[in-house]
């Protein structure tokens, strides 16, 4: 441990790591509450393996059609947002299980991904190392979003905390209250989505579920 500290204070790739890790702990604490809450645990898997569709397309455009300008993060949010919403307005509309509309996405992001990825001419490393992270490799741009990230989460969640509560404990009855449950339920999932994103790029697909799960139950538990 007292190694550990040494090296704290004379690497700056570390105190990255460290910053890195704490300030993503305060969105999958404030979203993941909900997430357990509203029993959509498996949200962030469904979520998570769909966004590398999108960066396995943006990888795929970018290599192939030239379009310097996209990157695999873009493609990343883009995918995400896009299952979120599905995510939502199945569920809303179609009155559609959410466990059964997740295992599609879950399956459907991981198809096309592993498509664009094999389609795209190189080495596909960088898309590869998305599924396990490498918190040791943050960048001082990635702070900054991961910053900026739980800035946007603990504002809306300080500003509609009660309706995000209602929604996840009794829609019915918030409904009945005059609560536009489909708005609110649809703005928790992209909050859920937009974490998913950040998180994916620190500590990879994998780890998502369990950051976002796991910390909560267990604070549950105590």
């Amino acid at each position: 441990m007292a190694d550990f500290f040494t090296s704290l204070g004379q690497h700056t790739f570390l105190q990255m790591a460290v910053l890195a890790a704490l300030l993503s702990s305060v969105a999958c604490g404030v979203v993941g509450t909900f997430v357990v809450a509203r029993r959509i645990t498996y949200l962030a898997g469904g979520i998570a393996h769909a966004t590398l569709g999108g960066m396995g397309l943006a990888r795929y455009l970018h290599s192939v059609h030239g379009w310097e300008l996209l990157t695999p993060l873009h493609g990343a949010v883009s995918a995400a947002l896009a299952a979120a919403l599905v995510i939502g307005f199945v569920t809303l509309r179609a009155r559609e299980r959410e466990d059964t509309v997740i295992g599609a996405i879950w399956a459907i992001g991981m198809a096309v991904g592993l498509v664009f990825i094999a389609m795209t001419p190189g080495y596909s490393q960088e898309l590869m190392s998305y599924l396990f992270g490498n918190i040791l490799m943050v960048t001082v741009s990635d702070i900054w979003l991961i910053l900026a990230l739980d800035v946007v989460v603990i504002a809306l969640v300080v500003a509609f905390h009660n309706q995000f509560n209602a929604v996840c404990f009794d829609a019915e009855f918030a409904r009945v209250r005059g609560i536009n449950v489909e708005f609110y339920y649809l703005l928790l999932l992209v909050l859920a989505a937009l974490t998913v994103v950040v998180l994916v790029t620190v500590v990879g697909i994998v780890l998502v579920i369990a950051l976002l799960t796991l910390p909560v139950a267990a604070s549950g538990m105590l």
